[in-house]
């Protein structure tokens, strides 16, 4: 091949516009297989920094999303067994109506299933889940109820008596978002498991059940009933608001996403059809380069 000093300034720019023509088909080739505008951040430029942002904005929110389920998956399992004790103290209200009639038989019926309903409480206030005990506070290796010694004796009706109880005063919570937390916790000690744990431990350490003994049971069952309810709405209450928040963090993620992926991504097709002109250019290039570096004034002359 021979270059002509004439021809070498033309014969150079077309090389170097056939190469800048290349070096952006081999990146439009990335794109084209990978659906990305670059393959790092640096080819992003100016908008690298807010891609970065909207990705750890993503893992931030799954985090969140991931923290509310374990969460409301506890919620759950708590509510479950706080529906149990309703139906215990529920049975128990039914049991000593029925002996209000003074018959022995409904009296020493009440007095058996108390006895039994107060091992059924401290198996459902040692639940667990994932290996913790959930009422116990921040002690979620021990279990709360303990009635070694609390089960012996009648003890009152009317003064509370929470010393069954192992853990502590920890309410349990879990952040769903940058700004929120939400508490769901209830420990073992709760005035409303206290009073059915008081009622069960008396009625079913008592001999015999005098009409005043029963009255007075009555009506803390009555009281029982009302605040296990209301803890097991409060439950509830709880559940919807990580339910909510965990919505709405996976809501953003999908918008994050999906901004992201409009930030990253190319339009294949387009590429694709780029791609294509770039090919024609490059080809018509080549020709042109070739039949200049091929001119001599012998061919000419021929």
């Amino acid at each position: 091949m021979t270059m002509r000093v004439a021809t070498f300034a033309q014969s150079d720019q077309m090389i170097s516009n056939a190469l800048r023509v290349q070096a952006v088909m081999a990146n439009e080739q990335v794109q084209e297989s990978s659906g990305l505008q670059s393959e790092d951040f640096g080819g992003y430029g100016s908008g690298a920094g807010r891609v970065i942002n909207l990705q750890v904005s993503v893992t931030r929110a799954q985090s969140y999303i991931d923290a509310s389920q374990l969460a409301d998956n506890k919620v759950q399992v708590m509510y479950s067994a706080v529906g149990s004790m309703t139906d215990i103290i529920t049975q128990l209200r039914t049991q000593l109506s029925a002996a209000t009639t003074g018959s022995s038989t409904a009296t020493a019926s009440v007095i058996n299933y108390a006895q039994q309903a107060i091992a059924q409480m401290q198996g459902l206030l040692n639940t667990q889940y994932d290996g913790e005990y959930v009422f116990s506070g921040a002690r979620t290796d021990t279990a709360p109820a303990d009635l070694s010694s609390y089960g012996t004796g009648t003890g009152s009706l009317t003064t509370s008596d929470t010393s069954y109880y192992k853990g502590d005063g920890e309410i349990a919570s879990v952040r769903v978002s940058d700004s929120q937390s939400i508490s769901y916790g209830v420990t073992a000690d709760n005035p409303a498991f206290e009073q059915v744990m008081r009622l069960l431990k008396y009625v079913g350490n008592s001999r015999t059940l005098s009409s005043s003994d029963i009255t007075q049971a009555l009506d803390l069952a009555s009281n029982a009933l009302d605040a296990t309810s209301t803890v097991q709405a409060k439950l509830s209450a709880a559940a919807s608001q990580i339910e909510t928040a965990s919505t709405n963090q996976s809501d953003y993620q999908n918008f994050a996403k999906t901004l992201s992926t409009d930030l990253t991504s190319v339009d294949v097709a387009a590429v694709t059809a780029q791609l294509s002109t770039y090919q024609a250019q490059l080809t018509a290039s080549y020709s042109a380069i070739s039949k200049i570096q091929s001119m001599n004034l012998a061919s000419y002359l021929r």
